[in-house]
């Protein structure tokens, strides 16, 4: 294979077929991408559906951390020397997902300046959206913390037009990812729903008028 840099490398039509050093896999609701204690040997893309991300504790007990997107990178941990998966990934969704092989990653990222710019984008966004749930977590009610997340998983947060969430996000689900119970959870959808900030019917439509509930914590510039 040459070594020489693509001019023309479009990292978007390179993530859409098959390959050397990548393959792409569809999976059902359900399914399982990969599991805890897997080895870590490979950086997924997720072209279309949803996939959840959940650990389970030494105890049994089971969390959801996150919920992903089309578009989004996950498992890369393999890159810092992550020997096995600290997490489960499972579709939520029928999906598509490329599996990109960790050699294959460390290659493009050295030699394609257009995968690289997009893959630090992804690495830049999970860390500021870390970085938003920890303040959340230590300084938001649970009303904030579960208009924020209905926010995200209807993409409010990226380019381009939100869309409702079809996917089945039970109450549970939500409740775990923002750190309360599921009974705070239905009050607080019943509460969105009654001020006309979601359409709550099997599938969740969230309006941007949601925003409103988290507008006050933003930081204000000094005057």
């Amino acid at each position: 294979m040459s070594n020489r840099r693509s001019a023309s490398f479009d990292p978007k039509s390179f993530l859409a077929k098959v390959g050397e050093g990548r393959s792409i896999g569809s999976y059902d609701e359900d399914q399982i991408v990969f599991s805890q204690g897997d080895l870590a040997d490979a950086v997924y893309y997720l072209r279309q559906g949803r996939v959840k991300v959940t650990v389970v504790s030494e105890q049994g007990k089971e969390a959801v951390i996150g919920i992903l997107g089309a578009g989004e990178f996950f498992g890369e941990g393999c890159l810092a020397r992550q020997a096995l998966r600290t997490a489960t990934a499972t579709a939520m969704t029928a999906s598509v997902v490329v599996r990109l092989e960790k050699a294959t990653v460390m290659r493009l990222i050295r030699r394609e300046p257009a995968f690289c710019e997009m893959f630090i984008a992804h690495l830049l966004d999970r860390t500021t959206r870390l970085e938003a749930d920890l303040v959340d977590q230590l300084f938001n009610s649970s009303e904030k913390r579960l208009a924020r997340l209905l926010l995200r998983l209807a993409h409010f947060d990226k380019e381009g037009k939100p869309e409702p969430i079809a996917t089945k996000i039970s109450q549970e689900m939500l409740a775990e990812m923002i750190g309360t119970t599921r009974s705070r959870v239905s009050f607080f959808m019943n509460k969105f729903r009654k001020q006309g900030f979601i359409d709550y019917n099997g599938t969740i439509k969230v309006h941007g008028s949601l925003a409103s509930v988290i507008l006050p914590d933003q930081p204000r510039p000094k005057t």
